[in-house]
């Protein structure tokens, strides 16, 4: 380890991607470290990922989940920051030895929406319509409601996706909330999606920070930003995937909700043509996150989740 943490010093170095979304989160979440801290320095460090230099690929031919993590991953093991803040959705289910996921912040809104040149509902877009979006998990779900929608694979930074819009290159684009909520383009939203319609991607809406195993220091600066029935529900969803083994090279949803004081958990997948689709949910008390989080997948797996899966990876 090139460095230990510096906290105790009054200085947090934050490791964060470069693009205009991941600046916006790590900003905002420097604002709250800073007024649970005052005083405290914070310390922005800029990393490049392998997922940024990737502009050509779809993301699940290339290496799905951990593309825009690894190398911030790299700096925070060596030392060469305190703490790293991803989109929670980005990060694996399994972390490397000697990191750790640290409290997880209040979500923001969690559902996928629709963004249309015409102001059309998902439901107005007319038969043939150009649809953009890179995930498989939303082409799957999207093939599954509008199977006459051309799906075009949708590439790039969120003011990009919103250009090729307007310009007209695609009818319509599925996008994260919470993505343009921080951006400040909430607004450009046409419709949000229900979860019958399109599941949300796991730990969609909220924000991943990472920690190193055994620095105190820093875990205890960082504890007053978590919110438990945000970390209670990610949780669900991240056990899912664990158990499904699932990432960008599978079209895998996940969504945990409070209703009625307990936590609702919904999983899905779907075969890439969006075809065959299995379903699976669960109730449990809110401490019981991660064992409802394991039946959901089971029930995928034994429901005919597992050939599914399966016949995607031989692909």
């Amino acid at each position: 380890m090139s460095g230990g943490s510096r906290v105790r010093d009054g200085v947090l170095r934050l490791g964060t991607r470069g693009s205009a979304l991941a600046l916006a989160q790590s900003r905002q979440m420097a604002a709250r470290i800073r007024e649970k801290n005052p005083g405290l320095e914070i310390e922005e460090v800029i990393i490049r990922t392998r997922g940024d230099e990737i502009l050509d690929a779809a993301l699940h031919e290339v290496g799905g989940k951990g593309l825009f993590v690894k190398e911030i991953e790299d700096q925070l093991l060596n030392g060469d920051i305190d703490v790293a803040v991803h989109s929670l959705k980005d990060l694996p289910g399994d972390l490397p030895d000697g990191l750790r996921l640290g409290p997880v912040p209040e979500r923001e809104e969690p559902w996928d929406v629709l963004v249309s040149r015409g102001g059309e509902s998902i439901r107005g877009l007319p038969p043939g319509s150009r649809v953009g979006t890179s995930s498989l998990r939303r082409q799957a779900q999207l093939r599954r409601y509008r199977s006459d929608l051309e799906i075009v694979d949708l590439r790039g930074n969120v003011d990009t996706r919103l250009r090729k819009v307007a310009e007209g290159e695609v009818a319509g684009a599925i996008l994260a909330a919470a993505g343009l909520n921080r951006l400040g383009h909430g607004g450009r939203a046409t419709e949000s999606l229900a979860p019958e319609i399109m599941l949300p991607a796991v730990g969609q809406g909220a924000l991943g920070i990472e920690t190193r195993e055994g620095d105190a220091a820093t875990a205890e600066l960082l504890a007053p930003l978590d919110h438990a029935p945000t970390r209670q529900a990610v949780t669900a969803e991240r056990v899912v995937m664990a158990v499904m083994e699932g990432g960008c090279q599978v079209p895998l949803a996940a969504f945990a909700e409070f209703r009625g004081g307990g936590l609702r958990v919904r999983g899905l997948v779907a075969s890439l043509d969006g075809k065959r689709l299995v379903e699976a949910e669960e109730e449990a008390a809110p401490d019981e996150a991660a064992a409802a989080g394991e039946k959901v997948a089971r029930r995928l797996l034994e429901s005919g989740g597992e050939e599914i899966l399966r016949e995607i990876r031989d692909v």
